[in-house]
């Protein structure tokens, strides 16, 4: 029997949504970092999607626990309370569906049926630190799909699904539900909830600058003074916008 805590149903906004699908992964981690969280890039954990596919969406969790030979038969997905089967059809569009495998890619945690059931109901994308079998098909979904690697075995040979919607560690960092997932060519990170909204805000001023940079850069200009900026540097910055914004 699965377990679902009611956790609130706090929304993140379409502005920071917006925002936050043009922030890098890597942006993103600077600006946590800079606030004191160290731990929220997923591990060992990549894009499967053959095509350049960017995520945001909120986190609809599912906890497994090691399998256990004589309860993870075949037989077992005939239970309709099964938990992986019940996440699947009840996690809300726009949202992504996380995986708690333990970090164990010996075995797969989805494959292509229950992967574009996902991707029918408009889900946000999917997240597991363990594999995905039906690599091949996946590849070619529009669904954000993030993993460790392709795996063939069947879940049950290694995961015993347990729980839905309680905080879980995926690749080793910490997912409370509702938190902000972004992943992109880099890997997935994790935005608490309570931050997002400044994060989304920060990361756009951030993004506008390193775009500037990478101009002057690219121009010849040493990173020295530039990168991080300098007093010289910022006026110059404030210029550039001021020049932008009256064009």
């Amino acid at each position: 029997m699965s377990v679902m805590n009611d956790y609130p149903h706090a929304e993140l906004s379409e502005l920071s949504r917006s925002r936050l699908m043009r922030a890098s992964t890597a942006s993103l981690h600077t600006l946590l970092y800079k606030r004191g969280l160290r731990n929220t890039f997923i591990q060992k954990v990549g894009s499967m999607n053959r095509s350049a596919q960017k995520m945001v969406g909120q986190a609809f969790t599912l906890r497994y626990i090691p399998a256990r030979e004589d309860i993870d038969v075949v037989e077992a997905f005939r239970d309709p309370e099964h938990p992986q089967r019940l996440a699947v059809e009840s996690v809300p569009a726009g949202r992504v569906l996380v995986s708690d495998c333990r970090q164990d890619d010996s075995a797969a945690s989805a494959g292509s049926i229950l992967l574009t059931r996902l991707e029918v109901r408009e889900c946000a994308g999917f997240v597991s630190d363990a594999g995905i079998r039906d690599s091949e098909q996946a590849a070619e979904m529009s669904l954000p799909i993030f993993c460790a690697r392709p795996s063939a075995p069947t879940n049950l040979t290694k995961h015993h699904a347990v729980a839905l919607q309680q905080p879980i560690g995926c690749g080793g960092v910490p997912v409370y539900p509702g938190d902000v997932l972004v992943g992109d060519g880099d890997g997935v990170i994790v935005v608490p909830l309570e931050l997002a909204d400044e994060i989304a805000e920060e990361a756009s001023r951030m993004e506008a600058f390193e775009a500037y940079v990478l101009t002057k850069v690219r121009a010849g200009t040493p990173v020295i003074g530039l990168y991080p900026p300098n007093d010289e540097t910022r006026r110059e910055y404030e210029e550039y916008v001021a020049r932008q914004q009256d064009a």
